[in-house]
């Protein structure tokens, strides 16, 4: 017993002998005031600025309280591994004095820890449907590798809470990300031209896609997301643009979507490419549907206006896509509704034990519907399978 006390006494002490060697640097420190009223984006870069050149690991620290920044940008490659701790609550500005995209951005960073159990406010009520109102992405990575961001929350984006581009190995977890089911545009979680990216333990209810998987992406890794009110998690939408990139390897586990529009989606434009855009090796499973209008469903005539002028099938090649134990209650009349590309039909497209009802119990009747779509599911299947 004494040597295993002594085993961990020495552990302790190694422990916090790590943590004495963080340098921080706390905004406060440097002239911020917390009064919800006061711009303190140059404090807060100067701070950062100190922070990223210091040699070796540094903590930029936002304390307990309230506090206003207009658009700034966390720029880096910095000298070490930074922690950026949030603790307080950041409130973006109701109509934004630059014409950034993005409120908080971080970009050109290696090693990033963002964490603290902080607030974003985003402030979204006050420009929703103001046409003249510049709306902001509350947060955005860019060029970001070997990152951890996890215990934050952001309420009220303007648009899209979190947007992911060209960054490597990065985990989300244990974050909270909300927002009127009737807000506009507020994607929970954006991913485009990233890989590598794993996002867990995440609570998503928005006005939009809880997590919405564009162009470049690849090797995305999902699990244990609660989505809901939203529009699922959705692959696309895919093949308007001729310079997007194929998107492959996205696995989405121990999921639940409650009262969403959609739950597994993919979409696509009917629209003309020069070249065949590829969507490929997805699987879905152990997922729960509650009260979801549209469960499964593979759309390559997306096109959410109604008025996308002569269509053209897709050229987006969807294939080896594999639905395995989705279970649950759907609230519209098709549980599995795959339109595929005439010209691409769906390839490899595979089920086993997909289990879903109507919403309205025995007095609901739902049916499956395919086009264009070659696989075969497998096990119990309830509506039948139309593949």
């Amino acid at each position: 017993m004494a040597r295993w006390m002594l085993v961990m006494l020495l552990l302790v002490c190694i422990v916090e002998a790590k943590l004495h060697d963080i340098k921080t640097f706390n905004v406060n420190d440097y002239g911020a005031i917390a009064d919800d009223n006061t711009d303190n984006s140059r404090v807060f870069l100067k701070a950062w600025s100190d922070a990223c050149n210091w040699h070796g690991r540094a903590m930029f620290r936002i304390p307990r309280g309230t506090y206003k920044i207009n658009p700034i940008v966390f720029t880096g490659p910095c000298k070490g591994s930074k922690i950026f701790q949030l603790q307080g609550v950041l409130k973006a500005p109701i109509n934004s004095p630059t014409s950034e995209s993005t409120w908080i951005n971080f970009r050109y960073i290696n090693n990033l820890i963002l964490n603290g159990g902080g607030i974003l406010d985003g402030q979204g009520a006050s420009v929703w449907g103001h046409n003249g109102h510049h709306v902001l992405i509350t947060m955005g990575f860019a060029f970001i590798s070997n990152s951890y961001v996890h215990q934050l929350s952001s309420i009220n984006s303007q648009n899209a809470h979190i947007a992911v581009f060209s960054c490597k190995n990065m985990t989300l977890r244990n974050i909270t990300l909300t927002a009127p089911r009737d807000s506009p545009n507020t994607d929970g979680i954006k991913l485009s031209k990233s890989q590598g990216i794993n996002i867990k333990n995440v609570h998503i209810g928005t006005g939009d896609d809880c997590i919405a998987i564009i162009s470049g992406t690849k090797n995305v890794n999902i699990s244990n997301v609660y989505c809901g009110p939203g529009h699922g998690i959705s692959v696309g939408s895919l093949g308007k643009h001729d310079d997007e990139v194929d998107v492959r390897d996205i696995h989405v586990k121990n999921c639940t979507f409650n009262g969403t529009s959609d739950g597994l989606r993919i979409k696509t434009w009917a629209s003309p490419l020069n070249h065949t855009l590829k969507a490929s090796n997805f699987v879905y499973e152990d997922i729960v549907i509650i009260d979801v209008e549209h469960p499964i469903n593979i759309d390559q005539e997306y096109c959410p206006s109604g008025n996308c002028g002569n269509k053209v099938p897709s050229k987006v090649q969807i294939s080896n896509v594999h639905y395995k134990n989705i279970r649950g209650s759907c609230k519209g009349d098709i549980a599995v509704n795959f339109k595929c590309s005439k010209s691409n039909p769906c390839q490899n497209i595979t089920g086993i034990d997909v289990n879903l009802w109507s919403s309205l119990g025995r007095t609901g009747r739902l049916t499956n519907y395919c086009s264009n779509v070659h696989g075969a599911f497998y096990g119990k299947q309830f509506p039948p399978s139309c593949i």
